[in-house]
Order: structure tokens, then C-alpha cells, then sequence
């Protein structure tokens, strides 16, 4: 399978896009998916979109980019982590 690249975003692409961005390549090693991670701000994905296989943002970004996008918040929070991770893994296989 080719490396995909995921975009990973939230206000300011420090902080909180670490952890998500942590979590998605470790989960996504264990499943034997390799990934490129890429951590921007919420404002940044429109321009950074067409590089990307998936975005996964904590913050608000459109939804009209033509990528699959999922929400991160459950990364920060643990509710429905698993879940996330499921949708994770099944757009990067799909895709």
C-alpha cells in the first residue's frame, strides 16, 4: 500500500494537531497503514486539500474539499476514539 498523506488540523498547528496527529500514526502503524502526516492551522486545509488523502481537523474546516474529512475532536476528548480511528482506517483503505 502507498504512504498516504494525512492532513491534520486545528487552530494554531501546534498543540492539539500533535496529539491527534500522534495518535492517527500510531493506530494507523498497528493496522499496517503507512501514512505521511502533515499538521497545519484550520485555516491552511482549502489550499493544502489537494496534496491530501484524508483531513482529520479539530476545529470547523469546509467540507466541500473533495476529501473525506473527519472530525478530531474525539482524540482530545477519548469519546468515540475507537470510532474515529475506524472511519480513519476505512477512508485510507478506500481511498
Amino acid at each position: 500500500m502507498k504512504t498516504k498523506v494525512v492532513l491534520v488540523a486545528c487552530g494554531t498547528a501546534v498543540a492539539t494537531s500533535t496529539v491527534v496527529a500522534m495518535a492517527i500514526e500510531d493506530a494507523m502503524k498497528e493496522k499496517g497503514i503507512p501514512v505521511a502526516i502533515r499538521q497545519c492551522k484550520a485555516t491552511e486545509v482549502p489550499s493544502l486539500a489537494p496534496d491530501a488523502d484524508l483531513i482529520v481537523s479539530t476545529t470547523p474546516v469546509p467540507d466541500n474539499l473533495g476529501k473525506p474529512v473527519i472530525k478530531g475532536l474525539p482524540f482530545l476528548t477519548g469519546i468515540g476514539k475507537d470510532a474515529a480511528l475506524d472511519q480513519i482506517e476505512a477512508a485510507l483503505r478506500a481511498g
